[in-house]
Formats: C-alpha cells, sequence, structure tokens
C-alpha cells in the first residue's frame, strides 16, 4: 500500500528560536525529543519512514511558525527563508519529500508573491497556516487575494492549530491539561474553519481548497448540527447549506487520531474522496498511524484513496 502522509512537520531551529513557544502542558523529555527529530531528515526521518512504509512525506514548517510573528518583515523574510529550506530538502530527496508553503498573512501582498514563488518557482505543493494571524482570520477580506491566488494555482490551504492565542479563554482557566493539542487547539481550528464557512469563502472562491488535520477537527461529526441549527436562522447568506462545503471545499487528514470509529464515521459523513492519510510526525507514532490504517474498517478502495489516492490528486503528484 502506497503512502503519502500529509501533516509532517520540520523546524529550522535558527527561525525557531524567534518564535514564541507554544504554550501546552508537554513534558520536557517529549519536546527535547520531538526538537532532535523536527530538524532532521536523514537520521531519524527516512529511517522511520523506511522502516514503517511511507513512501512520501508532505513537509510543512512547525507550529506556531509564521503566524507566531507580529512583525510583517520579519515575517516576510522568515518565510523565504523556510520555504527556500524546504525546496532544498525537497531537491535532495525528491522521491520521498514534498512541501507546504509558509506564507507571511501579517502582509497580504507580500503572501500572494510568495505563494507564486512557493508553488511556482521552487515547485511546493500548496500552503500551511497556523489558525489567525495576529487575531485576524482568513475570512477577513483582507485575505481575498490569497484565497483567489490558491484558486489560480490550483493547489490547497492546509489549516493547522498553532498560533499564540488571540485572546484569553476562561473555560481554559485553572485547566492548563485542555490547552493546546489535547483539546483548545482543534475547538479554535475548527472555529476558524467555521468562519471560512459562514464568512462566504467558498462561495466567492469556489474552487478553493482547504484542509483540516485530525480528522476534520471535530466538524465532520457536526454536520447535521450545523445545518439543522443554520435553518431557522433569520439570515442565511450562504448559497449552500454548511455541511455541502465539506467534501467539496474542504477536505481533512487523519493526522494523530487513530480510531477505526472515527475514521469509518467520517468515511460516512464526506466521503472517502475527502479524506488524506497523515502520522503528524514527530509527535505521533508511525507505526501506529499505519497499523491504524491498514487495519481500519473500511474497503480497500476507500484505504486506496486515502493512503495515496487523494493526496496525488489534490497535491497534483506523480502515481
Amino acid at each position: 500500500m502506497r503512502l503519502i502522509a500529509m501533516e509532517e512537520a520540520f523546524a529550522i531551529p535558527e527561525l525557531q528560536a524567534g518564535f514564541p513557544v507554544p504554550r501546552t502542558e508537554t513534558a520536557a523529555h517529549w519536546i527535547e525529543d520531538w526538537a532532535k527529530r523536527l530538524a532532521d531528515f536523514t537520521t531519524f526521518r527516512l529511517p522511520d519512514m523506511d522502516e514503517h512504509g511511507i513512501d512520501v512525506q508532505v513537509l510543512s514548517l512547525t507550529a506556531p511558525g509564521i503566524q507566531g510573528l507580529t512583525d510583517a518583515r520579519q515575517a516576510v523574510a522568515d518565510a523565504r527563508l523556510a520555504n527556500d529550506h524546504l525546496a532544498d530538502v525537497i531537491a535532495a530527496h525528491p522521491d520521498r519529500f514534498r512541501g507546504l508553503a509558509a506564507l507571511p498573512l501579517q502582509d497580504p501582498e507580500a503572501a500572494v508573491a510568495e505563494l507564486h514563488r512557493a508553488v511556482g518557482t521552487l515547485g511546493l505543493s500548496g500552503a500551511l497556516v497556523n489558525d489567525h494571524t495576529g487575531g485576524t482570520y482568513l475570512d477577513d477580506p483582507r485575505y481575498a487575494p490569497v484565497w483567489a491566488a490558491l484558486e489560480d494555482l490550483d493547489v490547497p490551504l492546509y489549516l493547522h492549530p498553532g498560533a499564540p492565542p488571540a485572546e484569553p479563554w476562561r473555560v481554559l482557566a485553572g485547566r492548563p491539561e485542555l490547552r493546546g493539542p489535547l483539546w483548545s487547539w482543534g475547538a479554535e481550528t475548527s472555529g476558524h474553519a467555521l468562519r471560512i464557512v459562514f464568512g462566504g469563502v467558498f462561495d466567492r472562491h469556489p474552487r478553493a481548497t482547504l484542509i483540516l488535520g485530525h480528522m476534520g477537527e471535530f466538524l465532520p461529526f457536526q454536520l447535521a448540527r450545523l445545518d439543522s441549527r443554520y435553518a431557522p436562522q433569520e439570515k442565511r447568506p450562504l448559497t449552500r447549506k454548511p455541511s455541502e462545503y465539506f467534501g467539496r471545499n474542504i477536505l481533512i487528514t487523519t493526522s494523530g487520531v487513530c480510531a477505526p470509529a472515527a475514521l469509518a464515521g467520517a468515511v460516512l459523513a464526506i466521503g472517502a474522496d475527502a479524506i488524506l492519510f497523515a502520522v503528524d510526525y514527530p509527535f505521533e507514532d508511525t507505526a501506529e498511524a499505519v497499523r491504524f490504517l491498514e487495519h481500519a474498517p473500511i474497503s480497500d478502495a476507500d484505504r486506496a484513496k486515502i493512503s495515496h489516492g487523494n493526496a496525488e490528486r489534490v497535491l497534483h503528484l506523480p502515481r
């Protein structure tokens, strides 16, 4: 079974030193192990891929990435550096790695230029952003040129968690274990995705593709609720029901959710054509992710789509 893993992180130590550190309750020994693996491509990463049958990792700059910066000029410079570094890694191992560009959304015009450069010149396959940028979300009109560029280039935008919190969230007060990847990042990112849907982005940019990790950040399992509570609203500006943007404009990956019931439910909710395999290396265990997909209660045809076929289609990869 060919395996293309869609959400696989890397770091550049000199850049990471200038980014704010995401606040989580992760033990120090885990952070130390991840740090050495994030910056590596040959000592740990490729052997891990070989051992578990991962043919291709689609690499992206780890959180908070460029979204952690407040200075627009620094964001533009750091995005270029990160994307150049990523392109060099891919050039050294063209059969094993692909990449998603970092975007300096602090300057939307520069972000459009960097997206065109990253895809058209460097050969990257799309872009990834880590939630909001300085408290501004992707339904904001200032990002319309970014969505238009994504349509023109026919590449996806992966919406990943990890930006510094835009504001205090009282539900987390006294419960620090809920902060970060355990719960709050998924809730924040799913809310961002719903802003994009209800903000009419996909009505204005119907060929745009958004990818959500972690089995869709809860959302595939809430589609009936979204539709039922949207229907009675006095103002309904969307051209489709909320659920109808999922599986068309919004795709998901399996990253970090090795749950057979969740995958089977996602297939029923949005269809196997809208689901892509991911590990979330190095934060998740590759062996567990591969074993999960191999034994998931889905058809072999759907397994082939999820393991590699959908990624090949969406990222325009050779088959």
